[in-house]
């Protein structure tokens, strides 16, 4: 019997070939471990074409660690961040800022609704003590592609650093230092790279990595002590999760022989294509406007029936052998459906006449 497929936007279902390189025990100061980091770091900073201005600092833990580190190393400690909120991610990006004591703002739109350039172009020319702006580029709340070019042109304009979330998109939506500036773009291996949980990483522009020496709130998660500590010795600070980065350079191999970024786009977008359609058929309509849709992760509107309870659905898709993801809105009842990972177009339709059979036997069909 196989694993169930996860229906998520990370952990996700992995490949044989992923899950076979942790497999191998590695010394955390070995040299073949060392060279192992180095090629990972350098395939991530040239998935953003990003090799001429920016490195890569990987770090232990989720995406959200190195969210806080980025934050907490290029953000000044009299500095200011406003942060752009449609969703959940947003939130926890301004949180983040909060509790480790930068001054921030938030300028928020609905979740269905992105960021207005011209409204942060109004809000950068009225507070010059903002130094900083962050965006989510896939919100991973609802599935909503923000506009990160556009945003990255206004906050250039008006001579302030950009720090994007990418931790949903990288990977599989383009992104290309040459023609988008920004000090961090934050991602981890567990999302559309492929890999397992338990490393992020920074892509952080160079000079404004060096220049953020002695900002850092935490040891743990001085970005520039362990760029330095990489570069000077090969090895991480600390104890690094060693399996956690085999998995992610094989995984890397897979992503270089499917052929790289478009390709993944491409599978991704038609998994989207597929899993829209599949359950349009039955009666479940998308919560976003399609042209705000990335094909990462996919909110529904749950079924229309006085009965519908999350946890019960959950249970009985998850018996056929899917993981679904809950909504993460409050005003509205939906619920999530991931269309990244190592799945293509047969677990896509799989997974569709799994939600429409447990629909029928709950009886909420419409």
């Amino acid at each position: 019997m196989r694993d169930a497929i996860l229906l998520t936007p990370g952990p996700l279902t992995t490949s044989l070939a992923t899950k076979t390189a942790m497999l191998t025990d590695w010394g955390s100061w070995d040299g073949a471990f060392n060279a192992l980091t180095a090629q990972v770091c350098t395939a991530l900073v040239d998935i953003a074409h990003a090799a001429e201005t920016h490195v890569c600092v990987p770090l232990q833990g989720s995406g959200t660690f190195a969210v806080e580190a980025a934050i907490g190393n290029l953000v000044p400690r009299g500095g200011k961040i406003l942060v752009l909120v449609n969703g959940a991610y947003g939130r926890r990006m301004a949180r983040i800022a909060e509790v480790i004591g930068r001054r921030v703002a938030v300028c928020e739109t609905a979740d269905d609704t992105p960021p207005d350039p011209a409204e942060l172009a109004a809000r950068l020319a009225a507070d010059p003590a903002i130094s900083h702006v962050g965006v989510i580029h896939c919100e991973t709340s609802t599935g909503i592609l923000n506009p990160l070019a556009e945003i990255a042109a206004v906050v250039e304009r008006a001579g302030r650093s950009l720090i994007v979330d990418a931790m949903s998109s990288f990977g599989a939506l383009p992104v290309d230092a040459r023609e988008i500036r920004f000090d961090a773009l934050i991602a981890s291996g567990n999302k559309c790279l492929e890999g397992v949980p338990g490393v992020g990483f920074v892509i952080a522009r160079r000079d404004a990595l060096l220049a953020s020496s002695g900002n850092s709130h935490s040891l743990a998660m001085d970005l520039v002590d362990q760029y330095l500590y990489l570069q000077k010795t090969g090895q991480w600070r600390f104890t690094p999760p060693t399996h956690v980065v085999a998995a992610l350079a094989a995984a890397l191999d897979q992503y270089r022989q499917e052929g790289g970024q478009s390709a993944r786009l491409v599978r991704y977008a038609a998994n989207c294509r597929r899993l829209i359609s599949g359950l349009a058929r039955i009666g479940l309509r998308l919560f976003l406007e399609p042209s705000l849709q990335a094909p990462i992760i996919v909110t529904f509107h749950a079924p229309n029936h006085p009965d519908y309870d999350f946890k019960r659905f959950y249970e009985a898709v998850r018996a056929r052998g899917f993981v679904l993801y809950p909504g993460k809105l409050t005003a509205v009842e939906t619920f999530r459906v991931g269309c990244i990972g190592a799945i293509d177009g047969a677990e896509i339709g799989q997974a569709v006449a799994a939600i429409a059979d447990a629909l029928a036997e709950l009886g909420w069909t419409h």
